[in-house]
Order: structure tokens, then sequence, then C-alpha cells
């Protein structure tokens, strides 16, 4: 078992936190099931060759962006890396126009031009997906830096991987932000393999949390297949940010079950290692497990939540194919923007 990860108590044992009632952890549960049903109908897409290029899933790591975004307010900004989707959703971006871009439509957020890895909504505060490793550190270090600038007490969200956690430019990022009190959460989605190296054969420090411990940056190891562990640990973070004592490191302890893109047969791990973490930290059945053992939900009403996510994914992925493909033109448009 990684570290970071706390083995689930028996059923008897499971007690539903005293600061999450009933419906927050059912909304919970909806929001975590549409990213998990909305993922696995984009890889059934890939498969058909309706979308194209790259496709990162984020099955598996549900809980913590679902966890983080409910200690968010309005203004908060949200940034990361290729594995996207999941942080769109929880943002409140349209499951439709966010399969629409997956399959290159108009209708998509990116006008079906920036695909899997790259959309933005500039309504709801999310400024990407970015394809390049590492490169939405520095950017989210300058979206907290705008927010100090015009002086309000809004945060970043800034999303990467353990794989990214090496590259020079996060300690720049560190530096700077720390530098200058930045209100910027980085958020380190540590799901063991970047790429497909383990952490263990890659980072001469593994617990990534303690990577800004020189420059001053604080930091703190979070198990990120539990959603109220994690939103417990946003809460603290996020109120550290708007005090105005500068940037926190969250290290987010998850786990993907597919591999790192839909090419990658992910032959370093065993089937037995997937099993075992689905069967004992899967956020999702962590969370029904709750409802259920403490009566704040039946079984009639998570089949009503999962029947009613189906829905919303099964409209996207329609809408994903009828909207029509960008006319020629289109590649001529979006190239600058009129601040």
């Amino acid at each position: 078992m990684p570290k970071g990860l706390s083995k689930p108590a028996s059923g008897a044992n499971k007690k539903a936190p005293q600061a999450l009632d009933g419906k927050q952890l059912l909304q919970f549960y909806r929001d975590m099931l549409l990213i998990r049903r909305f993922e696995e109908k984009a890889g059934q897409l890939y498969g058909m060759g309706l979308i194209g290029g790259f496709c990162h899933l984020y099955i598996g790591q549900e809980a913590v962006v679902v966890g983080l975004q409910a200690c968010s307010k309005e203004g908060d900004a949200v940034i990361t890396s290729y594995r996207d989707h999941g942080h769109m959703l929880a943002c409140g971006m349209d499951p439709g126009g966010v399969m629409a871009e997956l399959t290159g439509r108009i209708g998509g957020y990116s006008k079906g031009k920036g695909g899997s890895m790259h959309m933005f909504s500039r309504e709801k505060n999310f400024y990407g997906g970015h394809g390049i490793v590492g490169a939405q550190v520095p950017l989210g270090t300058g979206l907290a830096f705008a927010q100090k600038y015009k002086g309000t007490d809004n945060v970043t969200f800034c999303y990467f991987g353990d794989g990214s956690a090496n590259q020079g430019q996060v300690y720049e990022s560190f530096n700077m932000a720390e530098l200058w009190k930045l209100p910027v959460i980085y958020v380190i989605e540590n799901n063991q393999y970047a790429m497909g190296t383990s952490l263990a054969r890659a980072s001469a420090q593994p617990a990534l949390y303690k990577r800004g411990e020189s420059f001053g940056v604080p930091g703190r190891q979070v198990d990120g297949m539990n959603v109220t562990a994690v939103r417990e640990a946003g809460e603290q973070a996020v109120a550290h940010c708007r005090a105005g004592k500068g940037p926190i490191i969250l290290e987010m302890m998850t786990y993907r079950y597919r591999g790192h893109s839909m090419s990658d047969p992910a032959k370093y791990r065993s089937k037995e290692e997937v099993s075992k973490m689905r069967a004992e930290h899967d956020p999702i059945d962590q969370v029904r497990a709750l409802l259920l053992d403490n009566k704040l939900a039946d079984e009639d009403a998570l089949k009503a939540v999962d029947k009613d996510v189906k829905e919303i994914v099964q409209k996207a992925a329609d809408f994903s194919q009828s909207s029509p493909e960008p006319d020629a033109s289109e590649l001529w448009t979006d190239i600058t923007v009129e601040a």
C-alpha cells in the first residue's frame, strides 16, 4: 500500500465526518461518479476512433479535484496538466462541451482545435489543460500573482503530477511564490508512476510535500483517495492562502487505474496491484459506504444518481458526435486575444 493512504475502517466504524452532512456527501458521490462515467465513455469513444491524439483519463483520482473544489469560491482559479477532464467537470464546465472538444467538434470549449489536452473556460476560471510537462506551474503562479496584484482574496489551485515535480520550472515557481507570498495551492497528484516510472526510481526525495522546504513553503501529505480527507486539507490550505501567508503544497497520494494515456498498456505494474487499490481504496466506493452505513442515503437514492449521471454522459456523447467539425477558416481564429 503506497505511503499516505490509510486503509478504510471496517463497516461498523465508517462514521461520516461531523463537518459533512448527508447532502454534501451525496454531492461528492455524484460529482465523482460523473467524472468516472464521463471518462469511461471517453475511453470507449477513443477505442471507436472518434477521439484522436492523446487521451489521459482521470479514473481513480476523482476525490482530489472534487474535494478541493468544495473549498473554492467564486473567482478562484484552476490550472492543470493534460489529465484534465475531471478538473473541467469539477469546475462546472458543460460535459457536452468537454466531450465535443475531445472529438474535435465546433461545439467544444476550444472549438475543436485544442482536443483532450488544451481546453479552457474563462467563465469558470479554468485556465487549461497544458500539454508541456510542468508548464502549468509557472502559469498558475502567474495567476496567483494577478490575484494578489488586484487585491482579491482569491486563490489558485495549481495541479501537477509526481512526474512534473522534478521539473526545474517548478522550483523557480516555488521560490517566486514564497518570495511574494502568492496565494497558490500547489496540488501534487502523486499517482505513483508518472508516465510509467515509479516514484522511487525517479525521485531522490520521494516525499514530494517536502519539496518546498528550502524555500519556506509548507507542505502536507494527504490521502487523495478519500474525498473527506482532501476537503479537510483543502480548507486548511485555502485559509492559509487567503490569510496572505503565501503558497502551500498538498501532496495528494492517489492512483490512476488506467495507463498514463490510452496508448499505455501499463505493464510496469501488476494487475493484482491495481485490483487491490480498487478494492481497498476506491474513492467512490468509500463515499458510497459512508452514505449507506450511516443511513444518509439508501440504495434507491444512489441508483437514481447513477441513472441521472449516465443520462448526462450519454447526452454529452451524442452531442460530441452531432456537432459539426470546425470550418477550415477556424485555423486563423483565436490566435490572439484582446486583453
